[in-house]
């Protein structure tokens, strides 16, 4: 079967198209911006990429084209595909119907941790010999490639709240039944689909209603939203984590990157990682407790934490030029921001911390959450902030109370300039972005390096 997929260099949509070549079908895409690591997946892969949304795309007319959320009406590709009548589904759809039916769905939610949760139970469960199938929004380093077929029964899912399709407005975790859900935190985000918190309650409480009553929850025990949430109805076991939760951890470390695991009370072990910081250990805690459901012993678990790699842009050391390290992160939420600062900050002490910010998400260049930024940004030592024409408010004054430490720039090459005059050893520079950022992380480290030259 020939497959087009529309949006192919979305991390979710990419995945697809590796699932649906590995299932032995052809399949093509098109995208308007390819950049690393979807596209860098995909051209090994083979997958043949076109550039921007054009109807010669479909010619001749492939046998189904699986349309990306970010596919709007308007674009030329999507105009062709309903005039032709071509035979159309949504990314979701595509999965539940031909992956994930006779499997055991592991999926992993909430409004943060989502990429790493899943890639922890993915690990967790190959470490054990179980080879699943996975579907993640980035790359895993224990992998290399963010989907795989793996064998059955056992296929773990990123399991976004973001909506379906322009033809279907339900979040995409709706279509994937899962029966080990993590739901492992909620706030209000994506703004631009959704109008309040309890607009998203309502398709988490669907997402429940789905899980049947011989599968697992696992859910904070301290989240307010979420005990909303399961507060309508819940008709599955609930395993939770943290204070007065089943599950809780212990830190040997304050950055989180020792710490003893218990349930119920009893102690089940250590682990020792490379990850630092509270949300990691509670990422952590969920995933120990998903793979049990699935028949990992938490032994066995907590032995393979210790051998797991972080998905890529998530803290990942990019490189480092004369004793200045510069990590990425896709934090792009100010609850994000600040637990990663505040995790590296444990890990660095007092060394310098320069945080390097691109609000670039569509709630983020709402401004949605801007007056929250300041805040989050507190452990940082310098702030430099990218401020586009097509950001939609004021940087200077949102960032004005963090006075002289925060600048904000209209032009990236400002800040990979500011970067190279006052960056000095023993700098950690941390950069956030949920997009490419203009390659800006390379840039940076070769200014430093022709500093040095």
């Amino acid at each position: 079967m020939h497959i087009h997929i529309l949006g192919i260099c979305g991390t979710f949509m990419g995945g697809i198209a590796l699932l649906a070549q590995q299932a032995g079908h052809r399949v093509t895409g098109s995208d308007a911006h390819v950049y690393p690591p979807m596209s860098d997946q995909l051209e090994a892969a083979g997958i043949e990429l076109m550039s921007g949304y054009e109807a010669e795309h479909l010619k001749p007319a492939p046998d189904v084209v699986v349309v990306g959320n970010a596919m709007t009406r308007g674009n030329p590709a999507v105009e062709y595909m309903l005039d032709a009548g071509l035979r159309y589904t949504s990314g979701p759809l595509w999965l539940a119907e031909q992956i994930l039916n006779d499997r055991w769905v592991i999926a992993a939610a909430g409004t943060h941790g989502k990429t790493t949760t899943s890639g922890m139970i993915a690990w967790i469960l190959e470490d054990a010999g179980l080879n699943p199938g996975f579907l993640i929004g980035g790359v895993p380093k224990n992998f290399g490639l963010s989907a795989r077929l793996g064998d059955a029964p056992f296929f773990v899912v990123e399991a976004d709240e973001y909506d379906t399709a322009f033809f279907d407005k339900r979040s995409k975790f709706l279509h994937y039944r899962p029966r080990t859900a993590v739901l492992n935190n909620l706030e209000f985000d994506h703004a631009d689909i959704f109008d309040d918190l309890q607009m998203i309650q309502r398709q988490f409480h669907h997402l429940v209603r789905t899980v049947p009553g011989n599968g697992l929850l696992i859910a904070p025990a301290d989240d307010q939203p979420l005990k909303e949430v399961l507060e309508m109805g819940c008709w599955t076991p609930l395993a939770t984590l943290g204070p007065d939760g089943n599950w809780q951890a212990e830190l040997l470390e304050a950055d989180g990157s020792r710490f003893r695991v218990s349930i119920d009370g009893t102690e089940a072990g250590v682990v020792e990682w490379e990850l630092t910081g509270d949300h990691n250990v509670r990422n952590a805690l969920a995933s120990i407790a998903a793979a049990r459901h699935a028949g990992v012993p938490t032994s066995v678990a907590i032995e393979a934490l210790g051998k797991f790699e972080n998905v890529k842009r998530r803290m990942e050391l990019r490189g480092e030029v004369e004793g200045i390290r510069l990590y990425d992160d896709f934090a792009h939420h100010p609850t994000a921001i600040e637990t990663t600062l505040t995790g590296l900050r444990k890990q660095v002490g007092d060394a310098r911390i320069i945080a390097v910010l691109e609000p670039r998400s569509n709630t983020m260049r709402m401004g949605i959450h801007a007056d929250s930024l300041p805040a989050s940004l507190q452990q940082a030592d310098r702030v430099l902030v990218y401020s586009p024409a097509s950001l939609e408010w004021d940087a200077e004054s949102v960032f004005r109370p963090l006075g002289n430490k925060a600048e904000v720039c209209s032009e990236s090459k400002t800040i990979v300039d500011l970067l190279k005059q006052e960056a000095k050893a023993g700098d950690t520079i941390l950069v956030m972005s949920n997009a490419g950022f203009e390659n800006i992380h390379q840039r940076i480290l070769d200014a430093l390096n022709e500093r040095g030259s």
